[in-house]
């Protein structure tokens, strides 16, 4: 049996929240989170996740089989790495590593959201990687690193914990945290696996998106003309050095395991937590349009995410990882209706519109006005990406679709 703890604390300031207690024995991982009472206290004190009410706790949370990301509550399993950051980290030390340690040995400057964690003596708990975000300039050699370990080739020990340290949260494709002057940004790297330009049509389509008048975080292609190009993402829970709270809507929605969720039910937290929840509610139903029309198949509920704006409230974050998927079946990861088919549907869109709060008459002029966009600019956008001819065609089938010519006609 194995007991870790850590201070929970909040941004630069190192603001004290409270403690983590993590039990991992045998098979079981299970961890219990309380408030400081300072924290409950604190005028500017708030619930790091709304479930988790300053009034209330301890809070327990414990993994399953199969599911054992579910020994954190959402928000610390949030700022946890995913896959790609887990399998390094696992190569920096060792199989066998529990949830408390995914979370804690991931680089402290590069966690998702503002979290912090201390140990007995008060100092933030680092892994063997410190200070390991590389600057933009280094780009290039982080990218030589990633290749050679995806590849399986001998890296040495210091490549190692450069890449763990910069490695980023969210997803299983190679990735890195980057310094560009105070920025930070994401560096999401070409996978030597890709049999498609993943990370050049993930920029174009971040820009058709804020053509249609989506939040999109800064973006842009860096080593374009090489064969391995590098998709730059600027992080938007950081404003300059302050750290900014966020939960993923998986969080929000509180759930756990393999529970899918629905858009409405993202719209039901909205009405209760944003500051604007009908500028929200318009942002989501814009974004669902989009995800039909340009088959993204990445809108599980992680990939939609909410940043703390103070007096307990959260707006939606912009948004991130859109990829359209011209190959896969016509599925939404997010259904439109809670307890609804997961269809991708123009049609189910534009009758779940009263649930965003939106007239009938208004969202039919969202719908055909995003068509129209799309339809007028995918092929500019990759091409000015380096997708043209045949790679554009490839991906035809992602924005030329039956739902795309009902939107067209609505």
């Amino acid at each position: 049996m194995a007991d870790f703890v850590a201070d929970v604390a909040l941004g630069e300031s190192l603001t004290p929240v409270g403690q983590l207690r993590f039990t991992h024995v045998g098979p079981r991982q299970f961890s219990t989170f309380s408030y400081a009472p300072s924290w409950i206290e604190n005028p500017r004190g708030f619930a790091i996740q709304p479930d988790l009410t300053l009034e209330a706790g301890p809070f327990h949370a414990s993994g399953q089989p199969g599911n054992m990301r579910d020994a954190l509550v959402g928000v610390f399993a949030d700022a946890a790495p995913d896959s790609w950051g887990r399998r390094l980290l696992e190569r920096a030390y060792g199989a066998g590593l529990n949830e408390f340690e995914y979370l804690t040995l991931s680089d402290d400057a590069s966690r998702q959201g503002a979290l912090r964690f201390l140990d007995d003596k008060g100092e933030v708990i680092c892994g063997k990687a410190v200070d390991a975000v590389p600057r933009l300039v280094d780009l290039e050699t982080i990218t030589t690193i990633a290749r050679a370990y995806e590849q399986g080739k001998e890296i040495s020990p210091e490549e190692m914990q450069a890449l763990a340290g910069a490695g980023g949260s969210g997803g299983a494709r190679p990735k890195a945290n980057v310094r560009d002057g105070d920025a930070l940004w994401m560096a999401k790297f070409t996978s030597v696996h890709d049999q498609q330009p993943i990370e050049r049509v993930e920029v174009a389509t971040l820009r058709l998106a804020a053509a249609c008048g989506i939040r999109t975080p800064a973006t842009r292609l860096e080593l374009a003309d090489t064969p391995f190009p590098v998709a730059l993402i600027q992080r938007f829970d950081r404003r300059g050095g302050a750290r900014i709270p966020y939960i993923s809507a998986r969080t929000a929605l509180r759930k756990t395991g393999t529970e899918l969720g629905s858009y409405t039910e993202i719209v039901d937290f909205m009405r209760s937590y944003s500051s604007d929840p009908v500028a929200d509610f318009r942002e989501l139903y814009r974004r669902l349009i989009f995800t039909i029309l340009v088959s993204n198949k990445d809108d599980h509920l992680k990939n939609h995410g909410f940043l703390y704006v103070g007096a307990g409230q959260w707006r939606l974050s912009p948004v991130f990882d859109v990829n359209p998927a011209p190959d896969r079946n016509p599925h939404l990861e997010t259904a439109i209706l809670e307890g609804g088919a997961h269809d991708r549907s123009i049609n189910l869109a534009l009758e779940a519109c009263a649930f965003f709060e939106i007239p009938e008459t208004e969202a039919r002029e969202m719908i055909l006005t995003t068509a129209q966009r799309i339809t007028e600019r995918w092929r500019e956008a990759l091409r000015q990406v380096g997708v043209s001819g045949a790679l554009a065609r490839d991906y035809e089938p992602a924005f030329v679709t039956d739902q795309m010519a009902m939107a067209l006609k609505i």
